[in-house]
């Protein structure tokens, strides 16, 4: 078979008898190009089947109207809205959307810097992978001039915007709202402490427990390589079988929070009553497991949004700060997994309070 030969502005000249700069000034809608004119090229290059070649304008121009992303795992529900309000915004403003996934590997993170790099993209929107340690690979946009807007899982140090939530706030409030509740042994579900989210959420965990008089026990801390819902009914299991078990656990992330509950009814451990649970994110899982687990939101489709906007603003001043940093609210949503004083009866299924964490 055959393969079919590319369409060219030359061939549509050819066709219609105009230049080709004329062919191409129309398909770009320039201002010396006639109305009736341009809607006659275009339909011809349609029924032509010509496509314009994106790679070859953005080599003239070095800038792609392209933005990049680069997330951990798209599967997961904060990322999938945080790629949502990003497209949505910058495909208002005209632009097109890149996607790559690390699956939080280091080497994938570095591989898809660089294709985000070589196709010239305006501007890029990164959550780190979890095993980053070492930021050399965003360099090269930064010496490049492209703006990087760094959401969530941020570095130190660079020259880079960020979007980003008061993890230690929320960690704090999270934590104090179990001690509210009565309970007295708090574990936590840790993240990575590299990860900038994790070791504030860490500490704001930490601190709501010194400050209320209780001590930071090491058997009750358990760091996770992934937050995964293995992983979460592995520390279930380790910590129902302690001499002294846990009557709180406040999880990092909401997918382990919920293997905590679903493990800890499978054993006869009832859920607030024997065991509170907060999680973190307000993934939808959070509002249908039972009981529904109380949770800190994580406004992820906003964030997107805040982040593509900033490279759309920053494309219009010629300024090489890129330190300004966007720091927003999240809500304490509580659910019956932590309801111990009034219990999960006195609150209908699927009802939630909100505590504002900042």
């Amino acid at each position: 078979m055959n393969k079919k030969k590319e369409i060219t502005i030359y061939d549509i000249a050819k066709e219609l008898s105009f230049s080709p700069s004329t062919i191409s000034r129309a398909l770009n809608d320039h201002h010396s190009i006639s109305d009736k004119t341009i809607k006659l090229i275009k339909e011809t290059a349609q029924k032509m089947g010509y496509r314009p070649n994106s790679i070859a304008a953005s080599l003239r121009n070095n800038k792609s109207n392209t933005l990049g992303i680069m997330i951990s795992r798209i599967n997961r529900p904060f990322i999938a809205s945080l790629i949502s309000g990003v497209e949505s915004r910058a495909r208002k403003a005209g632009y097109n959307v890149i996607i790559t996934q690390s699956n939080d590997i280091y080497k994938n993170e570095v591989d898809n810097a660089q294709a985000l790099y070589d196709s010239r993209i305006t501007g890029l929107v990164a959550t780190l992978a979890m095993e980053t340690k070492d930021y050399s690979h965003f360099q090269q946009f930064i010496d490049q001039g492209t703006p990087i807007v760094f959401v969530d899982r941020v570095p130190k140090g660079l020259n880079a915007y960020y979007v980003i939530i008061d993890n230690y706030m929320a960690g704090y409030k999270a934590t104090k709202h179990l001690i509210e509740q009565g309970c007295t042994r708090i574990a936590h579900f840790a993240g990575a402490q590299h990860r900038n989210i994790y070791g504030e959420r860490r500490k704001g965990y930490e601190d709501a427990l010194l400050e209320h008089g209780f001590t930071v026990d090491p058997e009750l801390l358990c760091e996770f390589s992934t937050l995964s819902f293995s992983e979460g009914k592995k520390a279930t299991k380790n910590l129902l079988a302690l001499p002294n078990p846990p009557d709180g656990i406040f999880s990092a992330n909401d997918t382990a929070a919920v293997s905590a509950i679903m493990y800890a009814k499978k054993h006869g451990v009832r859920v607030p009553q024997d065991l509170a649970i907060v999680g973190f994110n307000d993934d939808p899982i959070a509002s249908i497991v039972d009981p529904g687990l109380s949770t800190v939101s994580h406004p992820a489709q906003k964030m997107g949004k805040i982040s593509a906007q900033l490279i759309l603003d920053h494309t219009e001043k010629d300024d090489d700060d890129l330190t300004e940093i966007k720091m927003l609210k999240t809500e304490l949503l509580i659910r019956e997994s932590s309801l111990r004083k009034k219990g999960p009866v006195d609150l209908p299924l699927g009802k939630q309070q909100k505590a504002d964490t900042n």
